[in-house]
């Protein structure tokens, strides 16, 4: 396969769901957990393991703090998750420029 081999890939971020993840944090603003369960359309619990998952890998930065004495959580994008999302695009373009 080549060029091809889905090996290349960082399946970590390949997933539909941690890529709509990391996509949403890319603009550099912390984002709370709610806002990205209701903008990527998950369950509570879906959306806490994919963001467990990346955070794990360095991906992301969880924050959890009390806002008005409730619990709320953060997200923001690591420089490591920055690059790993410029490595996926750069292997997508690679991938529609073969000649």
């Amino acid at each position: 396969m080549g060029r091809l081999e889905k090996s290349n890939f960082d399946e970590l971020i390949l997933s539909k769901t941690r890529l709509g993840i990391i996509s949403a944090l890319v603009g550099g603003d912390k984002l709370e957990f709610t806002y990205l369960r209701d903008a990527l359309k998950l369950s509570d619990g879906n959306l806490s393991v994919q963001i467990r998952k990346l955070e794990e890998a360095g991906y992301i930065k969880v924050d959890k703090v009390f806002v008005e004495r409730k619990p709320k959580t953060f997200c923001k994008i690591t420089a490591k998750g920055r690059k790993a999302l410029r490595t996926l695009i750069k292997k997508l373009e690679n991938l529609v420029n073969l000649d």
